[in-house]
This record gives C-alpha cells, structure tokens and sequence, in this order.
C-alpha cells in the first residue's frame, strides 16, 4: 500500500467512526427527550383523572344528600 493510500483509509475509517459516535449520541438524545415528554404527560393525565374523579365525588355527594333529604321527608 502506498503511503496516499494508507491515509486516505485511516482518513475514510476516523470519519466513518466520527458519523456514527455522532449519530449514537444525537439517537440517545431525542429517546431521552421523548422519554421526557411522555413522564410529563403521563403526570398531566394523572392530573386530569384526579380533577375528573373529584367532579364526579362531588357530583355524588350532593346526589347522596339530595336522596337523602327526598326520603326523610
């Protein structure tokens, strides 16, 4: 192999390593990111039910107390 040669494979090979370290790192990233984002909707839907959960409580309780007036009457 000539002395041209050579570098130009150890160029090609230290550019090839660098694309991918590179592609790995910016793969690993957005999956973080994306991880990320689902906790917080996760803790937003969590939020969501409770609010729901609560109306309907609400909701029965007056319910209850209503039933409960119509029949001690």
């Amino acid at each position: 192999m000539s002395s041209g040669t050579s570098k130009f494979v150890l160029l090609l090979s230290c550019s090839v390593t660098l694309g991918i370290v590179s592609y790995v790192h910016i793969k690993q990233q957005t999956d973080r990111e994306r991880m990320h984002e689902g906790v917080i909707k996760d803790v937003e839907r969590q939020q969501r039910r409770k609010i729901e959960n609560l109306y309907i409580l609400e909701k029965q309780n007056e319910l209850t107390k209503k039933l409960k007036k119509e029949l001690g009457s």
